[in-house]
């Protein structure tokens, strides 16, 4: 079964109410002095196969996630929402050269949804669609584990 993470886990909420209670809205998600926890980022991305980050109810992120899926390959999606894209665009810029990619992200490679293959960030729904076309897809997802078959 695909595995969904909320966007809560990369915005810590630390601020406490009047109350003593913690604040958990996700109004308050990164907003503030609260950072986005890259560490969770780059774990995530380094302990599973397959790392969809998508933005909730965004058709490009449903094709990606049925492309998968058709494929037989269970992703880790981490959903957000639209008030957070970009400060997660942001960080998963910064980030591209500490979790593997090998090489310097660019603007374009970091387009919401963002498709990480083996720790390797294979980019947004147009390179993912031209791998899948010109079959370059199945081996990667082959290579990371995430297909048996």
């Amino acid at each position: 079964m695909e595995q969904t993470i909320s966007h809560r886990l990369l915005f810590p909420t630390t601020a406490a109410s009047a109350d003593g209670s913690s604040n958990s809205s996700p109004a308050a998600a990164g907003s503030g002095g609260e950072e986005i926890n890259t560490d969770r980022i780059r774990n995530l991305v380094a302990e599973n196969a397959v790392v969809v980050f998508a933005r909730k109810d965004c058709c490009m992120c449903h094709v990606i996630k049925l492309l998968l899926h058709g494929h037989g390959v269970k992703p880790t999606i981490f959903e957000f929402d639209e008030r957070n894209e970009a400060a997660v665009t942001n960080k998963l810029f910064k980030l591209m050269g500490a979790v593997g990619s090998g090489n310097a992200a660019t603007a374009s490679e970091t387009q919401l949804p963002a498709v990480f293959v083996g720790g390797k960030l294979i980019g947004g729904l147009e390179k993912i669609m031209g791998a899948h076309i010109s079959g370059e897809l199945v081996p990667k997802l082959k290579e990371a584990r995430a297909l048996w078959l």
